[in-house]
């Protein structure tokens, strides 16, 4: 099976500098909305492309990182110190193809690889000088050239790419120069360059057929004119052929019901038709149903290299996490794999409850609460000990897990260096719940706090008793079997919400949760 081993990036939109190296099957891409995602797909895209018309189309411009480009305008200016572009796609497993053997790249290293180098062209040398001279903020563009090589500096021309790939990007869906452009690459990845000869050929008789016979009557009518059949390369078989799903054209379905019908379609193994597939964020546009139905398409698909972008922690734990590569809106030349993560970790979140496992691996702080309750009144709780804070302002997410999944969710902290303040209950054990029982997860960025009294065993316990007046306000009205503790726990989320919407101000924060606070915050 042909496979991408690494990508290497230099001045390509955000990333002045990345190196990812990347599985043999399935690779996840996650990060934020500006964290390069999109542009990781697209620079794989471009460069086994091998189309200089693809990148013209899109724009040099557009391609460069803006910080290269500054800088060099804010230096010196020198022809010499002109910054290039570059994309490389290291190979593996591609038998036969010792024309991609080299050493011409960025590591030095012998190994199968193309690549796409944008530089400025050496005979507009003196033309590129004058313009910076000038010493105005426009950049000279205009004067780069793109070259497509292998890593022994020879040509590649798209007509002898080395592999066969598809990007599906749903949010191009409905667009219909993207729909047409996929079935066409559908088209040639699974007819044979003699089945596309011979599809050609008869559907250009079929086009002279049809205008002998149905304008036969009207062109003889005529002196100076007559009406015939395009058969340019603007209409042929490729540009015609659409894809159809019970007699219905896809492009009329809704735009969910294209998404999965492309990628499925797109996933199917006939002939191994493809080799490596880029899906730009399948989430968008599905159900939660045909999402399910997708990730078990994309885990039974084989003999491809799948590339995954996607905000959804659904998809990526559903998928496998240590299949996932974090990239970093912080910092874009420091990406973070999930593959040390634990098999049992990775296992436990495929088939745990919906869970929030990226807004943990995507924040720097996180204060995580075991249940419904805590998560409601947190926030209230968060700007009552610390006067002044927020959590957004401190940039700390709160996210309420499961008491037994707490371990989990630790384990990926850790992985990631990510700042944690657990918040749990002692359940009548501090000593042993809540010391001995993590004793192998707490660090200096991961501390668990609870209640010391083990009397106080739980976090409606604690409310109640630190805020009784209160409480007994809110709740005893009305109670004649339950006494106003026992209606909070076995009222916790309803109880939590009275308390926030009616008395929030007015709270006092047990100690614990005050520690907890503290520590995250600072």
């Amino acid at each position: 099976m042909v496979t991408i081993r690494r990508l290497v990036l230099k001045n390509f939109k955000r990333f002045r500098t990345l190196e990812l190296e990347f599985d043999g099957e399935l690779n996840i891409l996650v990060g934020g909305n500006e964290a390069g995602k999109s542009s990781v797909l697209q620079a794989m895209e471009i460069v086994l492309s091998a189309s200089r018309s693809k990148v013209e189309s899109i724009g040099i411009e557009a391609l460069f990182n803006a910080d290269c480009i500054a800088e060099f305008l804010a230096g010196g200016r020198k022809v010499a110190d002109l910054p290039e572009l570059l994309i490389e796609v290291y190979f593996d497993d591609l038998p036969g193809r010792h024309d991609l053997d080299g050493r011409n790249n960025s590591k030095g290293v012998d190994h199968l690889g193309i690549k796409m180098v944008c530089r400025p062209a050496d005979e507009y040398t003196r033309e590129v000088q004058a313009i910076l001279a000038e010493k105005h903020d426009n950049f000279p563009f205009e004067y780069y050239g793109i070259h497509f090589q292998t890593f022994s500096d020879e040509a590649v021309f798209p007509h002898k790419k080395p592999l066969r790939h598809l990007l599906i990007d749903s949010s191009q869906i409905n667009n219909e120069y993207a729909t047409r452009e996929y079935t066409r690459a559908m088209y040639a990845a699974h007819a044979t360059v003699a089945q596309r000869n011979q599809h050609g050929f008869e559907y250009r008789k079929a086009k002279a057929n049809f205008r002998d016979k149905a304008f036969k009557a009207m062109n003889e009518a005529l002196k100076d004119y007559k009406f015939d059949v395009r058969t340019s390369p603007k209409a042929s078989v490729e540009t015609d052929i659409i894809l159809t799903e019970d007699d219905i054209p896809v492009d009329s379905k809704g735009k969910g019901r294209q998404c999965f019908i492309k990628t499925e379609f797109a996933l199917r193994n006939q002939e191994h038709a493809l080799d490596v597939l880029l899906l730009e964020e399948p989430e968008n546009h599905l159900s939660h149903v045909h999402m399910r139905k997708l990730i078990e398409r994309i885990r039974a698909s084989v003999k491809k290299q799948l590339f995954v972008a996607t905000h959804s922690s659904f998809i990526a734990t559903r998928l496998n996490l240590k299949k996932v590569l974090i990239l970093s809106e912080e910092n874009p030349s420091r990406p973070a794999s999930l593959k040390n993560l634990s098999q049992g970790t990775a296992e436990f979140f495929m088939k745990a409850p919906d869970n929030n496992v990226l807004e943990l691996a995507l924040c720097k702080k996180a204060i995580l609460v075991e249940g419904d309750a805590e998560f409601i009144l947190m926030e209230a709780l968060y700007k009552l000990s610390a006067p002044g804070h927020s959590q957004d302002a401190d940039g700390v997410h709160v996210i309420s897990v499961d008491g037994t999944s707490f371990k989990r969710y630790l384990e990926l902290a850790k992985l990631l260096g990510i700042k944690v303040a657990a918040i749990r209950d002692n359940d009548g054990d501090y000593a042993a719940n809540c010391v001995a029982n993590y004793a192998d997860h707490v660090s200096a960025s991961i501390q668990v706090f609870a209640d010391v009294d083990s009397a106080r065993h739980t976090f409606e316990v604690c409310m109640y008793r630190d805020n009784q007046a209160v409480c007994d306000e809110l709740f005893a009205p009305g109670r004649k079997k339950l006494s106003v503790e026992d209606y909070m726990l076995k009222n916790k989320t309803e109880a939590a919400f009275q308390l926030l919407e009616k008395k929030g101000a007015l709270l006092v924060v047990p100690g614990y949760i005050q520690q907890a606070v503290a520590w995250i915050s600072a």
